[in-house]
């Protein structure tokens, strides 16, 4: 499934893979932007249609469930990034990140991952 979300989908989808399960009113403390309480309670509207969240009734309220995993929506966007700005090339991809400033112990982490990966695979050095 390709998950697409906005950012202020994305906000909130943070607050929920980072909190669990929670009401608009636990959501909206969390989140970095004021938003109006109808503001957020339309977002969970739409995402709910949309499949990306359950609600369960709890006293007046609703508790919201994240029904995307948080991986899941990071391989779909890192997927859609990778079509639309890089032709598709993961190379291109992690050239640019590489390119992008990364420390050196950094770096030797995302070598190490690599060999591992590379191995993991059957390939040699």
């Amino acid at each position: 499934m390709g998950v697409r979300f906005t950012k202020r989908e994305l906000d909130i989808m943070g607050v929920l893979w980072a909190r669990g399960p929670s009401t608009v009113a636990e959501v909206r403390e969390h989140l970095e932007d004021d938003l109006a309480h109808n503001t957020v309670l339309t977002m969970f509207k739409v995402m709910e249609g949309k499949g990306y969240v359950s609600r369960s009734p709890e006293g007046r309220a609703h508790r919201y469930t994240a029904e995307v995993e948080k991986d899941a929506a990071g391989l779909s966007a890192l997927d859609h990034l990778r079509e639309r700005l890089f032709g598709g090339s993961p190379e291109q991809l992690l050239l640019q990140l590489v390119d992008s400033g990364v420390k050196p112990d950094e770096l030797r982490r995302m070598r190490d991952l690599l060999t591992r990966r590379l191995g993991e695979m059957g390939e040699d050095r």
